[in-house]
């Protein structure tokens, strides 16, 4: 094992010119330890080629190291043949022992037998030896087939050959594959239909525990009952029941008597034979077992006796004061002798001093022996202090359907830190290692996502494969940091509160003394104050802490041994280099990228340093950044650097000197989870591994964010608790805007008077001044317009005002622990209501009103986006008319303070009396006093239910949770307004079954969001569809529409994705051309590296759907993609199946194109090398015929993809998060690169679908960018609540301002008025300027320079004077950061 852990480990596919120095020296992933420099380069980069070779597949073991083939024998016995295909390899040791015996002591026939573990069927060659070795075997064996695609194969080699096999056996699997059982006369070809006991244990409502719980009661009792009947049928079913508790007693013995009592019974050149079996050896359906103990025990009592009397241990282990960890093991693992893997973590914990309760099941419930076992009967505590699954499934349901409810009910009782390492399943040890995804795809989908819904965390890969025996061998180094980690966390449930230490840990991105604190929507500073106050009050040692939140900043960011304002932060601890090596064991790999310690991050010279200071056991600490922000050469490298010696010394400082018991990542996010090494399945050399080492890391993460906090559970072991996103509030009107929107309801008044001329012309005046004259078309000045056209022109712009006011904002910045109040909740529940929920019944507010003035609201929204002016007025009133119901009874469920009281008991009272409901009372003074009193009923009492939630506050009470070591309760995060289950925040967020999306609803809404793109790119260019449109994918994104803009892609193309049984999708088939009545789209699918990570078999699914269609035969101006595919493959000489690659994203382990770096650091050049770094470090493919191969780097067919494009697209889907709120979104637009990439130099036109809302729009990127802008930067409304959050506050706005600069570099759509217009806001008025200058001058500084900088690099013409204030400014500001008084 020691020389796989540090086997040598090149980059693959790095060309040494491209990485510079940065590679040139060896690279290594696989050790600390350097190798001596005589290893020639070519050789190592020979012997490591694993993660490409073979077949290109994960799985690169073969059957054969399962074939038994008996030696000719002298009686002349008969050969019985057994093919066998299971989901792991357990059963490979335990069968080959079975069938070597039967073999030796061979009576009456001889076995031959091979097996073949379901993944390795995706390997053509393979498939073609499973089929030729089915065509002569006499029984095959199938068990826990889950994988829709892998089913179908199995199922289809199978039925060839069942009618002649003398025997099918199939245990749980998937419903088609359960059909092909057959014993003589059984067979479950009926499956699903029939009224047999056993049928109805597949009906689709039974949760596969309770069927695994009811097949496993089945096993025991049937075989009693049946025996005593006669017919033959019951006897083979008898025979069939006994197969499976064979199989389920797995031992060597029991599978001996399996294949006696098959063979004997079915096999025909054996009729007549006397083949004598003995019944099944019978195991503990579930129990505690001990590799030590004499016997497995159903009483946790017994069995805490003998741990008493043992003597093998020491006396510390058998005190009353030693920490206990519970287990939850397989119990297939341990009957199969397949459990060196479980000793190893028993002994190793035991030896670290912590007592263990190792429990089992043998079915896929592990619910019930969780409360049976860990939890006291009496006093209904636990026994446990932690818990740790080893069988790395969910604890309901394993593979197949899980009961997460149940799970998290059985956890909640338990209330101790629950985590579920892996045994690596479909990959041997090598191959794991050797891999730069990491973890199989299929693995991640059932053995992280799925545990993640329970709750469970820490996904630490414990356990690999030997590739001849199949056994499982415990890998050393990651049981150590397993069993080290599981003790952490259960002495934080002991350790007492005025002892514990904790380390909070703030970011500061990009590095600047005004960022300090950085995090999404958080009032960092505050929530920080706010949540040391409250552990104050409950007993921690916060000595010191300062009076105010404004103190605690003053502290951390100033170096107090300065004299004036330093340009430094409080230095908490110096660490000289010999310390720091002595520290952190990884800081020799560290050299290749940043040279010798101490470097010159975080650093003086001699020391590296560490920012921060310390209140009693709380040490507020700054975290280092990339480090490479600011060189625009490393920004380059396709691959991301290691982290630099400053990062590692903060983590080496939290963890060994200050000796942190937990750390708390404050907000989103830092910069630990998205370092260099294994996308899911850290091994002990990834980054993020060895940074948090053994501390439990407890992170708050915003609940809008789901990805990229399943990134942080997934890489750095957090657990994740959401907080809210500040309450969201409509846009309003403010200056220009206002006074248009008066304008209108004068000329709606008086049109039919003499002055509705004189309106219009003040109208469309004003509506220029306002910069509107980009987004509606208006007559030139002194045109002479016709009465009807008047209605237009108005219509037009009333539609662009309505739909600037009603745009939502989060306004401000949370602070932990402090909800929304009622009033502020109501234009987040004014949102909610406007979605239609059929899968709830829930009718939308705004079509229960269009409907009682008989009108559709789809079409009153078409109406509405033409500039029809009665539809912009109705839809107006409607609004209108919502908010006020709303507002009306969220009024009547508050107390005197604004609080929302007991809802249920005024909801009660509010729904008993028709006449009195708060909503009908306001409805009737409107011309909507008819609408329907029970939809209205039934969607008042869902908006009840949501306002409770959105008040409620538990952010605080689950921190103090996870740092008592208690359980904290999982939820899914996501946009409260689509999916309300995302309320209350303070739950451990998780993503969602990565298997399940695209959902059929998801398909519906992007089936009208591609339709409308389509015809607004048709209409931008002369009636012709875009040949190709570039797409970027989002995490979060998918995550909240479960799967919108994936589906998107699908639909571009023209295929649709088809479900398995058990609601996953897997597979995809075209859509016919007749159907889709228009020609197949080609795309270019930029995934974020976050989507890649999370989403690898989507990223699989849609290379499958694109080169499905670049091979269908269709004529070319009827399919693009074969089109490009066929032209891309002659002019590259490959074939038309690579020449279609389409799916692109990052390197493994890296993450975005950095121009978002460069942008906010300004350590870019000219766009050229803007575009430069997307392609570096955007063009690696994924390729769905060698999934197993990660990443690979194929620019030049990424750059011919591109050249096609006409339009690029993104999608924005909740209103919190816009165009310039955060980088990510211009940091992956290719306009300007893809105009410079096509022959024509055409530039392409940029698209954003905009799905905030229930009228969905499709905009142009310059539209959009103006929306954005009117409703945030220059809006006074927006600009107020960021400032009230005072230090913050005045680095949102300048962040702001930044990433619109970005928009300009990438894609050119920035309209000169918008800087205009924030120098007018921001600089000219003085009073505005003293307050960003005084409340954070680091961030002012940054926002004049971002002015200059936009001047400078020619996106905005302005006066000469205003330059000149500009410069002055940036010195006065420079001066006063100095702390120079002139």
């Amino acid at each position: 094992m020691a020389s796989l852990i540090s086997s040598y480990f090149p980059i693959p596919g790095s060309k040494v010119d491209q990485l510079s120095s940065h590679s040139q020296k060896h690279y290594f992933l696989h050790s600390f330890l350097p190798k001596k420099s005589n290893q020639t380069r070519s050789k190592s980069a020979q012997k490591f080629k694993c993660a490409a070779i073979g077949n290109g597949l994960f799985t690169q073991t073969t059957p054969e190291v399962r074939r038994i083939v008996p030696e000719k024998n002298s009686l002349g016995l008969p050969t019985v043949k057994v093919v066998y295909v299971v989901l792991e390899a357990q059963y490979q040791s335990s069968l080959t022992a079975a069938v070597q015996s039967l073999n030796q002591n061979g009576k009456f026939a001889s076995f031959e037998v091979v097996g073949y573990l379901v993944e390795e069927l995706r390997d053509e060659n393979t498939y073609k030896t499973f089929c030729k070795d089915l065509k002569d075997a006499n029984i095959f064996i199938g068990s826990l087939i889950f994988v829709e695609e892998l089913a179908l194969k199995v199922k289809a080699a199978v039925e060839k050959e069942r009618n002649r096999l003398d025997a099918v056996l199939v245990f749980p699997s998937m419903p088609e594959v359960m059909r092909l059982n057959k014993l003589g006369s059984f067979s479950m070809s009926q499956l699903g239909q029939s009224k047999s006991p056993f049928f109805q244990l597949f009906k689709k409502n039974k949760s596969s525990a309770g069927f695994a719980d009811s097949m496993l009661k089945l096993v025991r009792t049937l075989p009693k009952v049946l025996k005593y009947l006669p017919s033959d049928k019951a006897q083979d079913a008898r025979m069939y029941i006994l197969s499976l508790q064979f199989w389920l007693g797995g031992s060597p013995d029991n599978l001996v008597n399996f294949l006696k009592m098959i063979s004997g019974s079915y096999v025909p050149a054996l009729k007549g034979t006397q083949v004598e079996y003995s019944d099944p050896v019978l195991y503990l359906d579930t129990g505690i077992w001990h590799p030590l103990a004499p016997r497995m025990y159903d009483d946790v009592k017994e069995y805490l006796n003998w741990y008493g009397t043992r003597r093998d241990a020491n006396e510390k282990l058998k005190s009353s004061s030693a920490p206990v960890i519970g287990l939850v093991l397989q119990r297939s693992h341990i009957v199969t002798g397949d459990e060196s893997h479980y000793v190893a973590v028993i002994m190793e914990l035991e030896a670290k001093g912590a007592k263990v309760i190792p429990i089992f099941a043998g079915g896929l419930d592990f619910s019930g022996p969780v409360e049976k076992y860990f939890i006291n009967p009496v006093t209904k505590k636990p026994f446990v202090n932690s818990v740790v699954s080893l069988t790395g499934f969910a604890l309901v349901g394993g593979p197949a359907r899980q009961d997460h409810p149940r799970a998290v009910e059985a956890l909640r009782k338990l209330d101790v830190p629950y985590i579920v390492a892996l045994p690596l399943v479909f990959q041997t040890t090598e191959e794991w290692l050797n891999s730069t995804l990491g973890l199989h795809p299929i693995q991640v989908a059932l053995q992280v996502a799925l545990p993640e819904l329970d709750g469970g965390m820490e996904p630490i890969v414990f356990a690999g494969r030997d590739p001849r025996t199949g056994k499982s061998h415990a890998l050393h180094k990651r049981v150590e940091q397993l069993c080290t980690r599981s003790i952490k966390w259960a002495e934080l449930k002991r350790k007492s509160k005025t002892k514990k230490k904790l380390a909070i840990t703030v970011f500061s991105f990009p590095p600047d003394k005004g960022n300090v604190g950085t995090a999404a929507y958080l009032n960092v500073f505050a929530s920080i104050y706010s949540v040391l106050k409250d552990l104050q009050k409950d007993g921690y040692n916060v000595e010191g802490l300062p009076e105010t939140a404004e103190a605690l900043i003053e502290d951390i960011i100033h170096d107090k041994e300065a004299q004036f304002n330093s340009p430094n932060l409080n230095i908490a601890y110096k660490m000289n280099v010999r310390e720091y090596q002595r520290l952190t064991p990884y800081a020799t790999a560290l050299e290749e990228n940043w040279g010798k310690p101490p470097g010159n991050l975080n650093a003086d010279g001699e020391n590296l340093l560490v920012y921060g200071k310390q209140y009693g056991n709380v040490f507020i600490g700054v975290q280092p950044t990339f480090g490479y922000e600011g060189d625009p050469m490393r920004l380059l490298f396709s691959k991301s650097a290691s982290p630099h010696h400053g990062f590692a010394a903060y983590y080496s400082f939290v963890e060994k000197i200050f000796l942190a018991d937990a750390v708390l990542h404050f907000g989103t996010h830092g910069s630990l989870e998205f370092m260099p090494g294994k996308q899911v399945g850290m091994s002990d050399v990834c980054y993020p591994d060895t940074l948090i080492g053994n501390i439990p890391n407890v992170y708050y993460y915003a609940a809008n964010n789901p990805s990229e906090a399943t990134i942080a559970k997934r890489r750095s072991y957090a657990n994740t608790i959401s907080y809210l996103t500040p309450p969201a509030e409509n846009a309003g009107l403010y200056k220009g805007l206002k006074q248009l929107s008066e304008l209108i309801s004068s000329y709606q008044s008086l049109k039919d008077t003499g002055r509705g001329t004189q309106i219009v012309s003040s109208i469309i005046s004003t509506a220029r001044q306002c910069n509107l004259d980009k987004d509606v078309d208006l007559p030139e000045e002194g045109e002479e317009i016709s009465a009807n056209e008047h209605d237009l022109v108005v219509g037009k712009v009333y539609s662009k005002i309505m739909e600037i006011e009603s745009r939502l904002l989060p306004c401000g910045l949370h602070v932990i622990g402090e909800p929304p109040s009622a009033m502020e909740a109501v234009a987040t529940l004014v949102n909610i209501a406007a979605l239609d929920r059929p899968e709830d019944g829930i009718s939308s507010l705004p079509s229960i009103l269009a409907e009682t003035v008989g009108r559709d609201i789809e079409d009153v929204y078409r109406g509405s986006d033409k500039g029809i002016l009665r539809d912009v007025e109705l839809l107006r009133q409607i609004t209108e008319a919502s908010r006020g119901a709303i507002t009306a009874f969220v009024e009547r469920t508050i107390n005197k303070k604004g609080q929302v009281v007991d809802v249920a008991d005024k909801l009660s009272s509010i729904l008993g009396f028709g006449i009195n409901e708060p909503w009908v009372q306001y409805l009737s003074n409107t011309k909507f006093y008819r609408a329907h009193r029970d939809k209205l009923r039934v969607l008042f009492q869902f908006l009840g239910e949501c306002l409770k939630l959105v008040v409620a506050d538990n952010e605080l009470g689950s921190l103090k949770q996870a740092l008592e070591g208690k359980y904290v309760e999982p939820g899914p995060g996501g946009d409260p307004i689509r999916n309300p289950k995302v309320l209350p925040t303070g739950k451990n967020i998780h993503a969602l079954d990565p298997q399940a999306i695209p959902t059929t609803a998801a398909m519906q809404s992007a089936k009208v969001v591609v339709d409308r793109l389509l015809e607004r790119q048709k209409a931008d260019n002369g009636g012709k569809y875009p040949e190709t449109v570039a797409l970027v994918l989002w995490g979060t994104d998918n995550i909240k529409t479960y799967g919108e803009s994936l589906a998107q892609v699908l639909w571009m193309i023209g295929v649709r994705p088809v479900a398995d049984t058990f609601g996953r999708v897997n597979r995809v088939e075209p859509v016919s051309l007749e159907e889709l009545e228009r020609p197949r789209i080609d795309v270019v699918v930029n995934c974020s590296g976050v989507f890649r990570d999370l989403f690898i078999n989507q990223m699989n699914l849609l290379d499958r759907a694109v080169k499905m269609v670049a091979e269908l035969d269709e004529p070319e101006d009827q399919n693009y993609v074969r089109k490009h595919a066929l032209e891309q493959a002659k002019e590259l000489g490959i074939d038309v199946r690579e020449a279609a690659t389409r799916v692109f994203s990052n390197a493994s382990g890296s993450y975005s194109s950095n121009i978002n770096l460069a942008v906010e650091n300004s350590s870019w050049n000219d766009e050229k090398q803007l575009q430069d770094m997307y392609l570096s470090r955007k063009s690696f493919a994924f390729d769905c015929d060698a999934p197993g191969a990660g990443m690979t780097e194929k620019r030049k067919v990424f750059e011919m993809a591109l050249s096609t494009a006409e339009a690029t697209f993104q999608n924005l889907d909740s209103s919190e998060i816009s165009l310039t709120d955060v980088s990510h979104y211009f940091d992956s637009d290719p306009t300007n690169l893809v105009q410079n990439l096509r022959k024509d130099e055409k530039k392409p036109n940029a698209y954003i679908a905009d799905t905030t809302t229930a009228n969905a729009q499709v905009r142009t990127l310059s539209e959009t960018v103006r929306l954005d802008a009117r409703t945030k930067l220059l809006n006074p409304k927006w600009y107020e609540g960021m400032l009230s959050s005072g230090y913050e506050g005045v680095r949102e706005i300048e962040k702001r301002l930044t990433n619109t600069v970005g928009w300009s570099a990438t894609s050119g759509q920035v309209d000169n008025w918008v800087y205009e217009e924030a120098n007018t806001t921001f600089i000219q008025d003085q009073e505005m300027l003293n307050r960003l200058m005084s409340t954070n001058p680091n961030s002012f500084r940054k926002l004049v320079q971002t002015f200059l900088e936009a001047n400078g690099r020619g996106y905005w013409e302005t006066s000469e004077e205003n330059i000149e204030r500009l410069r002055q400014l940036y010195s006065e500001v420079e001066d006063k950061i100095e702390g120079i008084d002139r």
